[in-house]
């Protein structure tokens, strides 16, 4: 079931939520970057296992943030001019995670032309849902315990490098075209942090999140965008919105990423746009149709329904190119970032 835009909601307010600003757009990277670097300076004036537990997670939180706003970049939406969107979507928000925006833009785009269809290329991260929460819980402490992100970088270094009968030149250009940028970025950031006195903050409070926070927040995203959804057929039931209070959006859910549903009903609204949008759906009396969570604990009740008895398949069930994080958002070759919301 195809809707167009405009059996949804009138032109006027289609070109209102349509309507890209490049103000905001720069507002919303820089707001990331605030956060992430007042969270260094908390621990850095008042060091302690609490300021540091904070700032794993709240750099964590704005390291999603910063893929999230590389997605909205990806759909050339994050401002309205398009150079600017494209620089602020690859070097600003893609690189410092180590993905590629335009290959994830490639493939992207047939996440929502076949949403959980046979053909959707993000399918594998929802289909083994539910399972128990027993398989949920093993799997968060891979993911807070950095197994998950060395899995997934490992994958994606062994790659770039191409493969092993190649000529050693051939394998060293290969690795810096594909990873280059994203390792200068990351030395640049580390870079100004120890010019400044303060180089240990960046394997502290960048790289120690990245392991931890990051893949386990991700995981949790992508379970509550399509997991257990009622309808694969349905647009209006085939991703989920999950209301997200201020804590779970400092936390979990940055930069409007809840609204799912309503992201893949109008794929082309930025996402500072979406509570508009969201809005302007309840107005015209969509708002019983759509699948809709109050929270993401109701989410993941939904996910972890399987019985214990099931234990050993969500075990063995396994794609066979499992290197992900769950990360929709990693790209650097298809293969590397798929799956760890189920692995």
């Amino acid at each position: 079931m195809t809707l167009s835009a405009t059996s949804l909601l009138a032109p006027a307010e289609l070109e209102q939520v349509r309507t890209r600003s490049d103000l905001r757009g720069v507002l919303c990277v820089v707001h990331a970057y605030g956060v992430i670097f007042a969270a260094m300076a908390l621990y850095a004036a008042v060091p302690s296992p609490l300021t540091w537990a904070i700032g794993i997670v709240v750099i964590g939180a704005r390291q999603l943030g910063l893929a999230v706003l590389m997605h909205d970049a990806a759909h050339g939406v994050l401002t309205n001019n398009k150079r600017l969107n494209d620089v602020l979507g690859q070097v600003f928000c893609a690189w410092p995670v180590i993905t590629d925006m335009y290959l994830y833009r490639n493939y992207h785009l047939q996440h929502h032309r076949w949403t959980q269809q046979k053909n959707d290329p993000d399918l594998a991260l929802s289909a083994p849902f539910p399972i128990t929460p027993q398989s949920l819980e093993r799997k968060v402490i891979r993911d807070l315990t950095g197994q998950t992100t060395f899995k997934q970088r490992f994958a994606q270094f062994r790659s770039a490098l191409g493969k092993p009968g190649m000529p050693i030149l051939d394998r060293v250009r290969n690795f810096f075209r594909r990873l280059g940028a994203p390792l200068m970025m990351n030395g640049l950031l580390f870079g100004g942090l120890w010019a400044l006195g303060y180089g240990y903050l960046y394997l502290m409070l960048w790289v120690v999140p990245f392991f931890t926070w990051f893949p386990m927040i991700t995981r949790i995203r992508n379970i509550a965008e399509h997991a257990v959804v009622p309808d694969n057929d349905d647009p209006f039931r085939n991703a989920r919105t999950t209301h997200a209070n201020w804590l779970m959006r400092a936390v979990l859910a940055p930069y409007w990423v809840n609204y799912h549903v309503e992201h893949h009903l109008l794929m082309y609204v930025p996402c500072y746009n979406l509570p508009k949008l969201q809005a302007l759906l309840f107005a015209h009396g969509y708002g019983p149709k759509m699948e809709l969570e109050p929270d993401y604990w109701a989410v993941l009740r939904k996910a972890t329904a399987k019985s214990a008895g099931a234990a050993e398949r969500d075990e063995t069930a396994e794609p066979a190119n499992n290197h992900g994080a769950g990360l929709a958002f990693n790209v650097s070759g298809r293969t590397d970032m798929l799956t760890a919301a189920t692995d």
